[in-house]
């Protein structure tokens, strides 16, 4: 089949490469100058199965309004909200119920342990070198963190995922360059999991896309969707509208602008996330591979000679407008676990991006309701632990096969009830 792609983020190229897989001639139409330029651009790189979890999670409203007015606090949101936010909190906090989370708590941890394994098939079979490395550790700072994540490592023993609870020698015993001044109660260490550079892996899987005949078209902004016979895009600038057997929507946020229209209604909300990223200075001074610091929901991560910071959710607010506050929480994390192992005085790069979540956290995977076209979105927070996966799923589903991988919990009917 001729099947467009629309977005260029990790989830769209991923998509257009096992649609190419697949044998279908696949153009990708992006609106940006080049791929992975927004939510796949600077984000921690985090690939942590065990630790994807939905942002719709008992207690969370309680701690949205505590962190309002806490300095450092990773949640935060941007007033006045939209009439859209505004209903999409309502919706988020519906599926805060415990039964809820659980059930989508399951579903995303089985696509993201899938997702991983097509991740670590890709690369190895197209032999793709990125900036990686291996393990996850939590840090724990009081005994109250400690408590708090031993509901989650139930779930890792359930699914039989090899972790370690550490006390801070063996901790430091892993992570050496940890600041022997910053006090903290424990950890967790996670062997399997791991630190990579999504972008650069975007990139990599484009170009090997590209070799197997997909066509990828920047600076092309796809204006509205067209059901016809087969499939219509109409583009900004062009006359005619290009014409397509199908279409899978992986455009992120700008997917909302283009299925309203079509009656889908996409409850899509920017939770934005920021990240700094520099070079690190001294090798030994900076983390082995990736950490996280389960209070404040930072992550620190080792890719190549850079370290990334990267955390805050922060709901509401304009993309081009960084808050200050939110960057400070970042070079906090960073100091009191790893002084002086980045060269902060230049080249820093301070990052923000909107996150595409939906209220009850798994994204959308498979059909529209509109004849041609598909939809691939919805990813938040967890884009690049889950886009090989969900790539693999919706390619299978086009071609009227049954994945590998149980889908249930990502229909858009869900949204409906």
């Amino acid at each position: 089949m001729k099947i467009a792609v629309i977005g260029a983020g990790i989830i769209g190229i991923t998509t257009a490469y096992e649609l190419a897989c697949d044998g279908h001639e696949v153009t990708v139409l992006e609106r940006r100058g080049a791929a992975a330029e927004e939510a796949s651009f600077a984000n921690a790189g985090i690939v942590a199965p065990g630790y994807v979890t939905p942002w719709a999670a008992p207690g969370m409203p309680a701690k949205l309004i505590q962190h309002l007015f806490s300095r450092y606090a990773p949640i935060k949101v941007g007033l006045p909200l939209s009439g859209r936010e505004l209903a999409w909190l309502w919706q988020w906090s519906r599926a805060c119920k415990l039964d809820t989370f659980l059930v989508n708590r399951a579903h995303l941890q089985r696509l993201a342990f899938y997702s991983s394994e097509r991740l670590h098939h890709i690369t190895a079979n197209l032999k793709l070198e990125y900036e990686r490395s291996d393990g996850f550790m939590m840090l724990l700072r009081t005994e109250k963190d400690s408590k708090g994540v031993q509901p989650g490592l139930q779930v890792l023993r359930d699914a039989g995922v090899a972790f370690k609870e550490l006390d801070p020698v063996a901790a430091r015993n892993i992570e050496s360059a940890l600041n022997p001044d910053t006090a903290f109660f424990g950890a967790v260490y996670l062997p399997d999991d791991e630190a990579a550079n999504c972008r650069q892996f975007a990139l990599l899987l484009k170009t090997e896309a590209q070799r197997m005949g997909v066509k990828f078209s920047f600076n092309t902004t796809v204006t509205h969707v067209l059901p016809s016979a087969g499939l219509a895009l109409g583009i900004a600038g062009e006359n005619a509208p290009r014409q397509f057997d199908a279409a899978v929507m992986c455009a992120g946020l700008d997917s909302a602008r283009l299925l309203d229209p079509l009656g889908l209604r996409m409850p899509l909300a920017a939770v934005y996330g920021y990240s700094i990223s520099a070079t690190i200075r001294e090798p030994l001074n900076g983390p082995r591979s990736a950490v996280m610091d389960e209070h404040y929901l930072v992550a620190i991560s080792r890719l190549g000679n850079r370290v990334r910071v990267a955390g805050c959710a922060e709901l509401g607010g304009s993309p081009d407008k960084k808050r200050a506050s939110s960057l400070q929480t970042l070079y906090k994390v960073l100091h009191d676990w790893f002084p002086g192992a980045a060269n902060l005085s230049n080249g820093v790069q301070e990052w923000k991006g909107a996150r595409p979540m939906l209220p009850d956290g798994p994204p959308i995977i498979g059909v529209s309701g509109i004849a041609g076209l598909w939809l691939n979105l919805g990813h938040g927070a967890s884009g690049w632990g889950l886009s090989c996966g969900s790539a693999r799923v919706l390619a299978d589903q086009i071609a009227g096969r049954t994945p590998d991988l149980d889908v249930s919990g990502f229909g858009v009917g869900r949204l409906r009830t």
